[in-house]
This record gives structure tokens, C-alpha cells and sequence, in this order.
């Protein structure tokens, strides 16, 4: 897995269609959705020029919010799907819907560099072997807050690499696949995750022979937690979400039948993203130290998850589930 690619590209890119939902927005900022539909239009490579940009509403925008984005993204296609339809269906749904040879996915709640899009499609030009490129994804760190998330959110600091590399993983948020191969090995919907869903698929995919090459010039930031709500719980969800995905992934690899292998693989990402938070922006050094209670309460509130998921393993995404349902419907 230490190999890497260089491209010779050549004239032209693929068809490609963009897909996006608004099920992110269930519980956070709605405004993140302009400042990642700006993101797109400021691309060096026009998203006017993909078959289509499907943004799936299931209900999350207002009806007023979403003409006013109709009117200022003109070429934006609104598909309504079903109140309720999740974030993995919704991704599903819009490769089905799509036209273009590769479907690049983003959310609603990042923002891409300007040269992203080009950057993810340019590798599919290499090689008809190359079935899924995965861009690099990391949050919005400023100020104390934005620190604590660096360093406990899901996504890791960008690498600086430059060339193409094979990977382990991706976010479905910066990635693109080809159309009839995600078809044919669809992302799993209906799984007792909140998230994660993609990172089984990508140990089913690499299980097949697969390989998942990440492109780190396509480079994006996420929104971290917005609010006291979406911070508790989004963090409690992921303690939910790492007691399924190892009893998940243990039917591929050995090492996550063992909570000691875990520990480790834990503690190894956070030093290398400390070292990479203190190279990528030193103002972390400054920061760090009036974060560590927030680092502390997220890791505090990611170990209650764990726990609670596994002695009642269904309980945190059903009451989850149960307030947004009562939330929507007031």
C-alpha cells in the first residue's frame, strides 16, 4: 500500500455529475449550504459544466430558503425526496438519479477549494482501473473552539502530499466514484450507524481487490458542531458509531476483535494529528491549552456513547432519531 501515482493527463475530463443533500442541515447551520453552494461556483472548473448538480431535499431547507437558492444557483436541479430519507439514501438516491459517467459527491455543510472538483476528476483520466478517487477533508479550526475540533472531530489535517495515493477509507462529503461501478457496489443505507456507513464500504470495496485512491489536492473543510445540542450529541453518536463499526469491521480484520489494537490505532491518530495541527497552523500551540476542556468533554461524552451502545446498543440513535422526528414536526 505504499505506492503511489503521478498523472500525464490527458485532454479531457470525464462527464460527471454533482451530487449534495440537505439532511446534514437537520441539525446545523442551514447557512453552511450557501457558503458550500459559493464554494462551488467559485471552482476553476464551472459546475455548469457537469450534467447536473442534484441537490436532494428531504425536508431539511424551508420552501422560501430553497426557491431563494433556485434563483441564485440556477443551475441547481431540486429533487424532493421523502421527509425522513437519510443521509446514505440520500447519496444512493442521487447516483441513481444522475447522468454523468462520475458522480462527485459533496455536503452541504463544507467548503471546497477552488481547484477541488478538477483536482478529483483528473485521476479518473489515467486509468480505467481507477473506480473511486477520495479528496482530503478537514475541519474548520479558528479560534479555541475550532482547536478542540481539530483535534477530537472526525476528520484528520491535511497531509501535504501531492501526488496519489492509495488510502484505507473515504468521506463522503469529497469524493467521486464511477457511476456503473457504485451501482454495482452500492454504499449500504440501512446500517445501525448514524455515520460511518462509507467506512464499511470501503473495507467491502477493498476486500474485493479494490483500490481507494486519495487525491490530496482536492482539499475541503467541514463545519465543526454548531451549538450546545449538535456538539453533545454529535459526539455521542460517535461513541455510538465506533461500538458498530468495530463489531462491523471485525469480519475483516482480525485486530478490531481487540480493544487494546484499537486503543492504539487511537492514541497514534492523535499524535499525528497534534504534530500536524502544530505544522499545518502553529496558532494551535497558542490555542491548545484553553481547548484541552473542550477536548476533554468530547472524548468524555465519545466514551458515555461507547458505553451506553454497548450495553444498549440501539438506544442513543433511537432517542436521537426520536427528538429530531419531534423537532421537525414542531
Amino acid at each position: 500500500m505504499g505506492q503511489t501515482k503521478t498523472f500525464q493527463p490527458k485532454e479531457r475530463l470525464p462527464s460527471f455529475s454533482i451530487v449534495l443533500e440537505t439532511e446534514n442541515l437537520a441539525n446545523a447551520d442551514i447557512n453552511k449550504l450557501s457558503e458550500s453552494l459559493n464554494s462551488l461556483v467559485n471552482q476553476d472548473l464551472s459546475p455548469t459544466q457537469a450534467n447536473e448538480v442534484l441537490l436532494i431535499d428531504s425536508g431539511d431547507v424551508p420552501p422560501q430558503k430553497l426557491e431563494q437558492l433556485r434563483q441564485k444557483y440556477p443551475w441547481i436541479k431540486v429533487y424532493q425526496a421523502p421527509s425522513g430519507t437519510g443521509y446514505y439514501q440520500a447519496k444512493m438516491l442521487g447516483a441513481n438519479l444522475v447522468t454523468g459517467e462520475i458522480v462527485v459527491y459533496c455536503d452541504s455543510d463544507c467548503i471546497y477549494e477552488t481547484n477541488w472538483l478538477r483536482n478529483l476528476l483528473i485521476p479518473f483520466t489515467q486509468s480505467d482501473e481507477i473506480q473511486i478517487v477520495a479528496g482530503e477533508t478537514t475541519t474548520q479550526a479558528r479560534g479555541i473552539y475550532g482547536t478542540a475540533m481539530a483535534l477530537t472531530y472526525i476528520f484528520p489535517q491535511y497531509s501535504q502530499q501531492k501526488t496519489l495515493q492509495p488510502t484505507s477509507q473515504y468521506f463522503l462529503n469529497n469524493v467521486a466514484f464511477r457511476r456503473e461501478f457504485l451501482l454495482q457496489y452500492p454504499i449500504p443505507t440501512e446500517l445501525v450507524l448514524y455515520r460511518g456507513n462509507c467506512v464499511i464500504h470501503a473495507q467491502t470495496l477493498r476486500s474485493l481487490g479494490y483500490t481507494i485512491w486519495r487525491q490530496p489536492q482536492a482539499r475541503a473543510t467541514h463545519a465543526p458542531p454548531s451549538g450546545l445540542s449538535h456538539f453533545f450529541w454529535r459526539f455521542l453518536l460517535i461513541g455510538h458509531d465506533y461500538y458498530w463499526q468495530n463489531r462491523l469491521l471485525a469480519k475483516f480484520q482480525q485486530k478490531y476483535r481487540d480493544p487494546t489494537a484499537g486503543l492504539q490505532s487511537k492514541l497514534q491518530i492523535l499524535s499525528k494529528r497534534l504534530s500536524k495541527m502544530f505544522t499545518n497552523q502553529p496558532i494551535h500551540i497558542i490555542y491548545l491549552p484553553l481547548a484541552i476542556p473542550i477536548v476533554i468533554t468530547s472524548v468524555v461524552l465519545v466514551l458515555i456513547g461507547y458505553v451506553i451502545t454497548l450495553f444498549h446498543p440501539h438506544y442513543l440513535l433511537k432517542v436521537y432519531n426520536q427528538i429530531l422526528g419531534e423537532f421537525e414536526v414542531a
